[in-house]
Order: structure tokens, then C-alpha cells, then sequence
């Protein structure tokens, strides 16, 4: 142990200046947008903030009659174009965040699109209430959020469309329409996972669940064992509400260790007195640079994961809250250089195929050129509503980031590398997530997504001069 913690604090100088020069990235054009992945910067006609449904409707209008597409953004930790587009409008629903209704007794929220899961958390943490289902961070809008129909750590409640119970949608008509499962149903699979396409969100009313005691618990595995552990000892507890899962991505133990973090109910520890939300994530600056270390060197994923042992080993057995389990986890891994960036792909597999996917994945990784960084592992129940949905069984989702060069030949190498993953992917009946860059091809998109016919012929029918655009579409819609 003395020795790790030495290997670690002697390379803190290093990593300090590291850390000094990876400021602002020359490879921004400020006239220009992109998201974050910073791969594709596009001149568009305007940014405008949103802030009333008046001035939102009258963009409609404006863009209708002058020619000009729109598009729709919150934090664009999107990667793949999805929240702008060439010589259009941009219309950024951050600014449109109000928190408009809190119903303790129902366990009901509705707040405009803009806002943040931060936001909602300040509002319902006082109440004893709790988000059934979001992202690890929530620094993203809910709009955006509803958009990819995202999903978490949470085992229970399935992705995000399944809390959603209604939500108002500005249409490329320039109407506001109510939809939920009972009011212009057929809109509301659509617009859920529908990336902006098919309207700008104005408002969402969300059911929450209570906020809760954990006990953390941390196990060993493997990715052999994994399946059956989570199937017999975490999906069958039914105390157990929350989980997340780490794959090392050391040369040592590549793809084969794992941790498991289950958070069980602590019906012991009262609520009242432990329910205050952090409001900064510990260790963080320490983390983020002995992340540096495992962009950067083979030792440094090996040094950076047998330091995971005293960490998980602090968390074992402390009490957490449901709202502070669900708060910002990644803070450390916020990188930017010149010529190089973090980027996320997502697959989703199903629970008996995931042992075989990782043995064919790292197969790949070890012939391709692909420098991975990080493996976390999620449970998403399956989703039979949503019309693009990812979660076509009861599926694990490995979250893959991969720190990747932003040149055109290294993005190349870097797309036919991920393709080939992809394949494997699709072997295993598995499917992807779509808010990433536009590696995978069109072939293996529809493959992945069968509805996607479906999805682009609602497109055109309730978008038919295609007022509404994005580059996923442009990617993905094909002759």
C-alpha cells in the first residue's frame, strides 16, 4: 500500500504541469459550433437562448418562412452533430429552466427543459424525494436527457422513458401539443430517444420515487463470473436498487477483473440528518491526475487500477443517500488538449451474451490501436416503448471512453477500429448508443435499430419540410 501511494505522489509534479497546459484547445474555430466531441465545427446562422414559448414560436415561424432548419441544444455533451447543423438556427434551452410544479403526495415534478438534474435534486431533496432515473451526472438538462432516452445506475426503473409520464412539444407547425400515453400517443415513443427531431420540448412532468438510506457494498469479480453474480445476487435482492460496475482496462488484468458497487437499502439508518447533497465531488483534482497517467502510459492503467482497491475499500460498507449515490461521479475524467479528446461509445448487451462480447472485444482492442481508458458497466431493463429503443432485452451497457485523436487520418483508423467492435456488437445481438460520434456505419445502424424505418417515416410525416435537423439525421436517414 505505502508503495502505491508513493508511485502515485511522485508523479504529482509531473501530472501538475500536465495539468497546467491542458487549458483551452487551438483546434476551436470561436466562429464556429460543434459539441463535445469537438470533431465536426459547422457555421451556423445564429445561437439564440430560449426564454419564452412566445419567442420560441416565433422562431418557428422566422425559420419556416426564410428556409432555415432548426436545431435544439442543453449542455451538447452530445458527440455526434446531434445538436446543431449547417447555416441553421441553434436554439439553446438552457436559459429555459424554471421548476414549474412540485406534487410530494403524487411524487410529481414538472419543470421546463432547460433545467438540470442538479436543479430538480435542490428542488425535491427537501420533500424526501428522489429521481427515479438519470445519467451519473446531473449537469445535463432534462430535455437532453429525455432526448437520448437516457439511463443510469439504477436497476429498477428502467430508462428514462419510463418515468416520463407527459411533456409538451413546440411541432414544426408551430403547435404546442400535450403528449403522454393517453394524448398524441403516438408522438410520445417517438419524440423520447428522438434526438430534437421531431420538436423543440418545452416542458416535462416526471414521476420521482423516495429518496433513500444505502449501504454501499463493493464485491470482487470477473467478467466469467459477472453474469451469474448479478443475476443471483444483485437483480434477485430486491433490496438492492442501485448498482454500477468497473472492468479493468490494465494490461495486466485487461478486460478480465471487476468490481461490482451495489447500493442496498439501509432501512437502519434514518433519512432525516444524513440528506444533505454534496456539492463537490471528494478527491477530484488528486483523481484527475492520476487519471492523466492512464491516458497516457500502459503503467499508468495498471498503477491507476490496483489504486481502485483502497478506494472501493473506503466505500465498503458507508451510508449513502439516494440523491447523493445519483450525483456527479466523473468530475476527474474532464479533459482537453489539442488534437485529442475523451469520446464515449455504449453498447448494449444482453446478460447472456456478455462474457462472450467482452472475450470477442478484447480480442479486437488488442489488435487495433484504440487507447480505452475506462469500462463502466450499467443494467438497463428492457424497453419495449421507445421507438429507437437500445434496450432490446435485459441488457448490461458498457460504457467504453476512449481517448482518441482528432486528425482526419487518426479519426479514420480510430471509426474503422470501433466498426469493428460494432461487429461483434451485432454478433451478440447486442445494439449501441446513439448520442455518440457517427462511427458506426449505416448498415450496422440498421441492424442495430430495426424501427428505424419506422422512426424516419414519423419524421416525414410530422416534419415533411424537415424544419427540425441535426447531423444524426443526415448520418443516419440514407436514401
Amino acid at each position: 500500500m505505502q508503495m502505491k501511494k508513493g508511485i502515485a505522489l511522485s508523479i504529482l509534479a509531473a501530472l501538475c504541469m500536465l495539468e497546467f497546459i491542458h487549458t483551452n484547445s487551438p483546434d476551436q474555430d470561436p466562429y464556429t459550433i460543434t459539441d463535445y466531441s469537438r470533431l465536426h465545427p459547422i457555421k451556423v446562422e445564429r445561437v439564440v437562448k430560449g426564454q419564452e414559448i412566445e419567442q420560441l414560436v416565433s422562431l418557428i415561424k422566422e425559420a419556416k418562412q426564410k428556409h432555415l432548419t432548426i436545431s435544439i441544444s442543453g449542455q451538447r455533451h452530445s458527440q455526434g452533430g446531434h445538436t446543431y447543423y449547417k447555416d441553421g438556427i441553434v436554439i439553446d434551452m438552457t436559459s429555459f429552466n424554471k421548476i414549474l410544479f412540485i406534487d410530494p403526495n403524487a411524487k410529481k415534478i414538472q419543470v421546463q427543459a432547460g433545467a438540470t438534474w442538479n436543479d430538480i435534486q435542490n428542488a425535491i431533496n427537501p420533500y424526501g424525494l428522489a429521481i427515479k432515473t438519470m445519467q451519473s451526472q446531473n449537469i445535463f438538462t432534462v430535455g437532453g436527457s429525455i432526448s437520448i432516452n437516457a439511463h443510469g445506475r439504477d436497476i429498477r426503473n428502467g430508462s428514462m422513458i419510463k418515468s416520463v409520464e407527459s411533456f409538451h412539444l413546440l411541432t414544426a407547425d408551430g403547435q404546442i401539443k400535450r403528449v403522454s400515453r393517453t394524448e398524441n400517443a403516438d408522438l410520445f415513443p417517438l419524440a423520447l430517444g428522438g434526438y430534437g427531431l421531431f420538436g423543440i420540448i418545452l416542458d416535462v412532468t416526471l414521476t420521482l420515487t423516495d429518496n433513500e438510506m444505502y449501504t454501499t457494498k463493493v464485491d470482487k469479480t470477473n467478467v466469467d463470473e459477472y453474469p451469474a453474480y448479478f443475476m443471483n445476487q444483485v437483480k434477485a435482492n430486491p433490496d438492492i436498487h442501485m448498482h454500477i460496475a468497473r472492468i479493468s482496462v490494465a494490461p495486466e488484468s485487461f478486460l478480465t477483473d471487476m468490481y461490482a458497487i451495489n447500493y442496498q437499502i439501509d432501512r437502519n439508518v434514518p433519512l432525516q440528518g444524513h440528506d444533505q447533497l454534496k456539492t463537490r465531488e471528494e478527491w477530484v483534482t488528486l483523481t484527475k491526475l492520476m487519471f492523466n497517467i492512464n491516458r497516457s502510459f500502459s503503467w499508468g492503467k495498471n498503477v491507476f487500477w490496483n489504486l481502485q482497491e483502497p478506494i472501493f475499500s473506503k466505500q465498503q460498507g458507508s451510508s449513502v443517500s439516494r440523491n447523493n449515490a445519483m450525483r456527479s461521479e466523473s468530475a476527474f475524467m474532464e479533459y482537453t488538449q489539442p488534437e485529442k479528446n475523451d469520446l464515449l461509445q455504449e453498447y448494449f448487451i444482453p446478460v447472456h451474451e456478455f462474457s462472450g462480447f467482452v472475450d470477442d472485444m478484447r480480442t479486437i482492442l488488442r489488435e487495433e490501436d484504440l487507447n480505452l481508458l475506462n469500462i463502466t458497466v450499467r443494467y438497463v431493463n428492457q424497453d419495449q416503448e421507445a421507438t429507437l429503443s437500445y434496450a432490446t432485452d435485459n441488457m448490461f451497457a458498457l460504457v467504453c471512453l476512449f481517448n482518441v485523436p482528432l486528425s482526419d487520418q487518426g479519426q479514420d483508423q480510430v471509426k474503422h477500429s470501433i466498426q469493428h467492435i460494432l461487429d461483434k456488437v451485432i454478433k451478440h445481438h447486442g445494439t449501441y448508443y446513439l448520442p455518440y460520434a457517427a462511427y458506426p456505419s449505416l448498415q450496422q445502424f440498421r441492424l442495430a435499430y430495426p424501427n428505424q424505418e419506422l422512426f424516419f417515416r414519423k419524421k416525414d410525416e410530422y416534419d415533411p419540410t424537415h424544419l427540425f435537423m441535426n447531423y444524426f439525421y443526415e448520418d443516419y436517414k440514407g436514401e
